[in-house]
């Protein structure tokens, strides 16, 4: 049987919290009671590798990177815009920890629930519980595609993977600024940035993309996705 299933290395689930709509008004009032929305600064850590996990983030405005870190080295394994959870580890009652940070990349607004709160929801409401293993299976799914492209696609598959991510999921338009540096591209696509700034280059020049300072506008969308089927 042909698998026409196509992967790229986009770093963005298609699952939002749309979840949150399957519980009764009594349970979104006890969520409320058990939430807070916190504001963060662009560069601020929204949660630390290896921290104490006591409760469930959403990011709700803005734009965040979650990744693993080493002394040495980082791995950026999502892009967060508004409306997605910043991970579901810690919904694991195993899980106490912090498996990975989070960076605000622009001024952002998250929602912390309590853990244990939320937790309970899931025993009490079927349709909610479902919903998050939605949301699970969505995100396992697309790490599984994004890292089989970072080690199976060639350099220009998986940049032309990160920019349609970034227009057509993130910013969700053809023109926006972008927040990233070329370190962070090169981060998001497993490549040196010399590399990225190369064929950031060879995509201006054969006009696929305008770019000028912060300022991005994606110009050929059919011949990038060619790109990036190809790989």
């Amino acid at each position: 049987m042909e698998n026409n299933m196509q992967f790229t290395a986009c770093t963005i689930s298609v699952k939002h919290y749309r979840c949150f709509d399957k519980l009764t008004e009594k349970e979104r009032q006890i969520l409320e009671k058990n939430s807070v929305k916190v504001s963060y600064k662009k560069g601020e850590v929204i949660c630390k590798q290896g921290a104490f996990a006591s409760h469930i983030i959403i990011m709700e405005e803005g734009l965040s990177k979650v990744f693993i870190e080493t002394s040495s080295n980082s791995l950026i394994l999502k892009l967060i815009p508004g409306g997605n959870f910043i991970g579901m580890a810690s919904v694991s009652e195993a899980q106490n920890t912090f498996p990975y940070s989070a960076i605000a990349y622009v001024d952002s607004v998250i929602r912390q629930i309590d853990r244990v709160v939320f937790r309970q929801l899931l025993t009490k409401n079927t349709a909610f519980a479902m919903e998050i293993i939605e949301i699970l299976s969505s995100n396992s799914l697309q790490i599984y595609g994004r890292f089989f492209c970072l080690t199976q696609k060639q350099a220009y598959g998986r940049l032309a993977d990160i920019i349609l991510c970034l227009s057509e999921r993130v910013f969700k338009t053809s023109e926006f600024d972008l927040p990233l540096s070329r370190k962070d591209l090169a981060e998001l696509s497993g490549m040196s940035q010399e590399t990225v700034i190369r064929m950031l280059n060879k995509f201006i020049n054969e006009g696929l993309i305008k770019m000028k300072a912060k300022k991005f506008q994606v110009i050929d969308f059919e011949r990038l996705n060619e790109i990036s089927r190809t790989g």
